[in-house]
């Protein structure tokens, strides 16, 4: 590497200062190349649409070689690897909108080419039974063989992506930060099993802070690696809804789950439904929407065979038999809360005693 070839170039320009994707291919479209960026005058650069003279001074001044190289030696260091859009490797879904990254770092594999992926995003600040509804969503999209992408921030991101890691399936983790600085830090541990299992993905340079006004750039990288969007638990003003935005104008499909008139949480997913977004109850509704097959039916999830119940799993499971049982018949005979008793499935199934069907229904598993 003793001089700046193009890959170098468009590594180096990712990371200069006041460029993102706009700039960045105005100029390469503007002087041809990214190589001729950075040989480029000050006054030809700043002559570029959207360049002003406070970018071009900055890209003069640009160590871009040096830059490069460190970047790409650090990337290595750290099992990152950096995939620059038109390279094999790079997502065809992203590739298609508008503003695509230019460059991407990877954590991970994104697994096998053409396999399906689905997001599911929604607040942080969420209650437990929007967790439940994220969980359940991504472990059953994921057991049809779907990979589940969200941001891994606090709340409904966090349930979704491990759903899908309890279900044995793939998930992919999109940052707005670099991928040598974890956020939220209480997901450390989630990173590594999200980068085991599927890939953790961002745009920005090593180093780069998690700053507010990076994510919603990531969000359009949540929409645009996936089919469609499925939000859960949204306030009014909840960065979720801007991603089912960026949907929209990527012409994917929007999803929204309903929730209690009551909470502020609704308001967002109920205004998508009213503006044409499909209705979610169950993992049937996107596959049909989408109209997908399972790919892959992955097999029942268990964790050791020998795991004992107790307390409300034990009632719950007597109340199970090799029938299929619809959801609501199991709750009236619970006795208990709608959301308790969703969750209480969940983790049946996650430990292999139970299994759900088309149509809500539940039967023992073993």
């Amino acid at each position: 590497m003793s001089r700046l070839d193009e890959r170098l170039a468009r590594i180096a320009l990712n990371m200069v200062p006041g460029i993102g994707p706009l700039s960045f291919y105005s100029l390469v479209k503007g002087l041809g190349s990214a190589v001729a960026v950075f040989s480029a005058s000050e006054s030809r650069l700043a002559s570029i649409p959207g360049i002003g003279g406070k970018t071009a001074h900055s890209l003069i001044t640009f160590p871009a070689l040096e830059s490069a190289r460190r970047e790409l030696e650090r990337s290595e260091s750290l099992g990152i690897r950096i995939v620059v859009e038109g390279e094999p490797g790079y997502p065809e879904q992203l590739a298609e909108i508008p503003s695509q990254p230019p460059v991407l770092y990877l954590r991970g594999e994104w697994g096998e080419e053409g396999q399906p992926h689905i997001a599911i995003v929604g607040s942080r600040r969420c209650t437990e039974y929007g967790k439940e509804i994220a969980g359940r969503l991504a472990f059953d999209l994921a057991r049809h063989g779907l990979t589940v992408v969200s941001g891994m921030a606090l709340g409904i991101d966090t349930a979704a992506h491990k759903g899908a890691i309890a279900a044995g399936g793939r998930t992919v983790a999109v940052w707005g930060s670099g991928l040598d600085v974890l956020y939220p830090p209480q997901n450390r541990k989630l990173a590594e099993e999200i980068a085991r299992q599927g890939a953790i993905v961002s745009e920005f340079p090593l180093g780069t802070a998690p700053l507010s006004g990076n994510f919603p750039r990531r969000n359009r990288i949540i929409s645009g690696l996936s089919l469609g969007v499925v939000v859960v638990e949204a306030g009014e003003k909840s960065g979720a809804l801007l991603t089912a935005d960026f949907a929209s104008d990527q012409g994917r499909e929007v999803f929204a789950v309903p929730g209690s008139i009551y909470l502020q949480g609704s308001r967002g997913c109920h205004r998508l439904i009213r503006l044409g977004a499909k209705l979610v109850e169950g993992v049937e509704d996107i596959l049909e929407e989408l109209r997908l097959e399972p790919l892959q039916a992955l097999p029942p999830s268990s964790t050791e065979g020998g795991v004992e119940l107790e307390g409300e799993e034990e009632r719950l499971y007597r109340i199970l038999s090799d029938r299929p049982l619809h959801i609501d018949e199991i709750i009236m005979r619970a006795h208990l809360p709608a959301g308790k008793v969703a969750s209480l499935l969940m983790n049946l199934e996650l430990k292999g005693y139970c299994r759900q069907e088309s149509g809500k229904k539940f039967l023992r598993a073993r």
